[in-house]
């Protein structure tokens, strides 16, 4: 098969021990650091806490397609990496609301806000499905 493209990064991952308890070397399909740091930076790239006149739906309605799209490439065989990036475009959330609705601007009160808001609509956005939870909080 001249020209398959997987849609994974093979990742040395040399911690792992076979069924007697060796060490070995191992490749198994998962998401690579550049390709981590490049959908972090365009996530930051959109500037999220800047678009206030933006609804929490249209927001989701911009953001499902692409996270989506990446939670299905990247996440294919080890999804759990992909946690802390999703955790901090939760973060992003957040600070979005933050500057949204003045009245919870402490960060604590727009993290339960989040929290409330995913508990009620879980299916808002594509990677809530995976984690709710926000980075540095």
């Amino acid at each position: 098969m001249h020209g398959l493209h997987l849609p994974w990064v093979h990742v040395s991952r040399p911690e792992n021990r076979n069924r007697h308890g060796k060490l070995f070397l191992s490749f198994e399909p998962g998401i690579s650091r550049e390709a981590l740091t490049r959908i972090g930076r365009e996530v930051r790239s959109w500037r999220l806490h800047r678009r206030a006149e933006l609804t929490f739906s249209e927001l989701a309605r911009r953001m499902n397609p692409v996270i989506g799209g990446w939670i299905n490439y990247y996440g294919r065989f080890r999804p759990w990496e992909l946690d802390r990036f999703l955790a901090r475009v939760n973060t992003y959330l957040v600070r979005w609301i933050r500057n949204k609705y003045k009245r919870l601007a402490a960060q604590k009160k727009a993290y339960s806000k989040m929290q409330e808001i995913a508990q009620r609509y879980p299916r808002m956005f594509v990677h809530w499905r995976l984690t709710t939870a926000a980075a540095e909080i």
